[in-house]
C-alpha cells in the first residue's frame, strides 16, 4: 500500500502523463470540454479530489504487529538467559569485600567504583560501550578477511594458536576469553591535583598503559571543551611499559594498596557483560512500548 506522502508525490506525475494522453488522443474533445465545463462543477471536482488526498495516515503500520511480536520474543529470550545464567560470583564477592562503592544509572554506559584511601578520593570508571566497539573491529576484521585467502589466514592462524598454547593448560569446552576492558583511574589529593591512570582489564589482570599527573583535578574528569583540550596539551609522561623495571613494581603496589587489583580485574568484564545484558533488554522494553503506543 502507497503511503499518503508516495501518493501525493506521485499524483502531480500521475496527472500529468493523463493530460498529455488525453491531448494527443482528442485534442480538440479536450479543449471543449475545458472551455465548457462550468465552474461549480470544476470546483466541484478539484475539492473531491483534495478531500481525498488529505484523507487522514492509518493510526498503526502493516509491519508494527510483526516488529512488536519480534521484540517480545527477544525479550523472553534475554529473559531466559539470564535465568540460565545467574550474576558471575565475581561480582558478588568483590561488591562484598571491596571497599568501593558501586555507581551504575541505569541507561547510562558508564559504571564508576568510588573509595577513599586516607585523604585521597579514588574514582574508576568503565563503559560498556567497549562491547560494541569490540564488535564493530570484529565486523572489521571479518571483511578483510572475504578478500584474503581463506586458506592462508586459517593455517596462519592455526599455527599461531599452536604457538601460543604451548606449555599451557587447554581451555574448556566452550570457554570464551573475557573482553578486555578499557580502565580509568583517577586519584585525588586535595590541593595536590591528580594522578589519571590508563589501563586494561584482561585476562585477570590489569594492565597500565599511561600515567598522567594534573594540578588540576577537574581535567582528569570533565568533558568540558577547554578542559579536555587542556588535558591534551599537558606533558602525558612515558608510557608505563617504557619505565625502569623496579619502578614499574612499585607503581603496581601502589595502586594494589589502593584496591586496583586482581580482584577488580575480574570483577569489571563480568560486570560489564551483566549490565549490558540488562541494558539491552531494557532497551528492547522501550521500543516495543513505544511501536505498541
Amino acid at each position: 500500500m502507497m503511503s499518503l506522502r508516495t501518493l501525493a508525490r506521485s499524483a502531480p506525475r500521475t496527472l500529468a502523463r493523463a493530460s498529455s494522453s488525453l491531448s494527443s488522443r482528442t485534442p480538440s474533445t479536450l479543449l471543449r470540454t475545458t472551455r465548457t465545463t462550468p465552474l461549480a462543477a470544476r470546483t466541484q471536482q478539484i475539492s473531491a479530489f483534495s478531500t481525498t488526498m488529505l484523507r487522514p495516515a492509518a493510526k498503526k503500520g502493516e509491519v508494527d504487529a510483526e516488529v512488536s511480536e519480534k521484540l517480545a520474543s527477544e525479550i523472553q529470550f534475554e529473559k531466559e538467559v539470564r535465568e540460565n545464567e545467574p550474576q558471575p560470583p565475581s561480582i558478588k564477592d568483590f561488591l562484598e569485600n571491596s571497599k568501593f562503592t558501586l555507581e551504575d544509572v541505569p541507561g547510562k554506559e558508564d559504571v564508576y567504583l568510588r573509595r577513599t584511601f586516607g585523604e585521597e578520593k579514588i574514582t574508576v570508571s568503565f563503559s560498556i560501550s567497549d562491547l560494541h566497539n569490540m564488535d564493530q573491529d570484529m565486523m572489521e576484521d571479518d571483511n578483510i578477511l572475504e578478500d584474503a585467502d581463506i586458506e592462508e589466514a586459517e593455517a596462519a592462524r592455526n599455527t599461531e594458536n599452536q604457538e601460543g598454547e604451548e606449555g599451557a593448560e587447554e581451555d574448556e569446552p566452550g570457554h570464551e576469553a573475557p573482553v578486555p576492558v578499557r580502565l580509568n583511574i583517577v586519584i585525588e589529593k586535595p590541593n595536590q591535583g591528580a594522578l589519571n591512570i590508563e589501563a586494561l582489564a584482561q585476562d585477570g589482570s590489569i594492565v597500565f598503559d599511561n600515567f598522567y599527573y594534573y594540578a588540576d583535578p577537574k581535567l582528569a574528569h570533565s568533558t568540558d571543551a577547554n578542559a579536555v583540550h587542556e588535558a591534551q596539551d599537558t606533558y602525558p609522561g612515558p608510557p608505563f611499559g617504557s619505565l625502569d623495571e623496579d619502578l614499574q613494581v612499585l607503581m603496581e603496589r601502589y595502586l594494589e594498596e589502593r584496591g586496583i587489583t586482581q580482584g577488580l580485574a575480574l570483577f569489571v568484564p563480568d560486570y560489564m557483560d551483566y549490565k549490558e545484558q540488562r541494558e539491552y533488554t531494557q532497551w528492547l522494553k522501550n521500543v516495543k512500548a513505544f511501536i505498541d503506543a
